[in-house]
């Protein structure tokens, strides 16, 4: 078990004063079965009220507006997690069991239904289906295609962008962990496996220090439903351990946004983001 203290600094600078910004942020993590928040703030910038509630996926979300002046909007969530390791295990299960199961719940329903940004490319749907085809465990299946999607494309910043879909990015074969788990999720999503996208943090130094601040990022992977949902890392290809700090779930980037708003005023801004992770014990 690692406990893990993030600070996660986003926000917008203008060119010229926003009249107004109305804005909703999902940064805060959620305890779960396999992590435990001990602490967790957010500081706004203008000070304004903020109404915090838990959306339909049970992210934690702070909706917010600043009705005067700003040239700049400063977000900083503050939180301390305890997280512990999350072995992979595939249960015995076949796949007309799946297919059955997965049909008893919205959840799961929801989660079979391609979205815009994960269609599949074809490829990825005859690669998805000729290892599924192997396997008599769709589960393990699950995990076979995630391991070939990060084996395929390669992790690269800069060459996509914030509304690349899982087929522009299977095109380039490059991408960042966004496309990697959009990918992933329409390969398993088109052989009838029930799959959904986490955004949370992940520590980027195995062997870090106690006490020693290392700079991060926003980090996103998968989980497929087999009696139970089970999480991957397909842009590392390692299990869900304790370097990964969840904070939302969806069903693509679009559900789970660090930070998403509307303003009022100039025609663009830039979006700034730091994120620092330290391990505490």
């Amino acid at each position: 078990m690692k406990r893990l203290r993030i600070e996660h600094t986003t926000g917008f600078r203008y060119p010229t004063d926003a009249t107004a910004s109305y804005n909703e942020a999902r940064m805060m993590p959620i305890t779960t079965d396999s992590q435990f928040v001990l602490t967790s703030s957010l500081d706004i910038q203008p000070n304004t009220s903020v109404n915090q509630y838990v959306d339909y996926f049970g992210t934690r979300v702070a909706s917010f507006d600043v009705l005067s002046p700003h040239s700049e909007l400063n977000i900083t969530a503050r939180s301390l997690v305890e997280v512990r390791e999350r072995p992979l295990e595939h249960p015995e299960l076949t796949w007309d069991e799946l297919a059955q199961d997965a049909e008893r719940s919205v959840d799961t329903v929801e989660k079979l239904v391609q979205t815009h940004r994960t269609d599949p490319h074809e490829d990825v749907r005859v690669l998805a289906r000729t290892i599924a085809d192997k396997y008599d465990n769709p589960s393990e299946a699950a995990h076979a295609i995630c391991v070939a999607v990060g084996d395929a494309v390669e992790y690269m910043s800069g060459v996509t962008g914030v509304l690349t879909t899982a087929a522009e990015a299977w095109e380039a074969r490059k991408g960042v962990c966004q496309d990697m788990a959009h990918i992933s999720i329409g390969a398993l999503r088109s052989v009838g496996i029930p799959a959904r996208y986490v955004s949370g943090y992940l520590h980027p130094k195995p062997n870090a220090e106690v006490g020693e601040p290392v700079k991060g990022e926003s980090h996103a992977w998968v989980e497929w439903y087999a009696n139970g949902w089970r999480g991957f890392d397909p842009t590392n290809n390692i299990e869900i351990g304790d370097r990964h700090v969840l904070v939302g779930r969806g069903r693509d980037y679009n559900d789970v946004p660090p930070l998403r708003g509307v303003f009022a005023g100039p025609s663009k801004s830039q979006l700034f983001v730091t994120v620092m992770i330290t391990r505490e014990a």
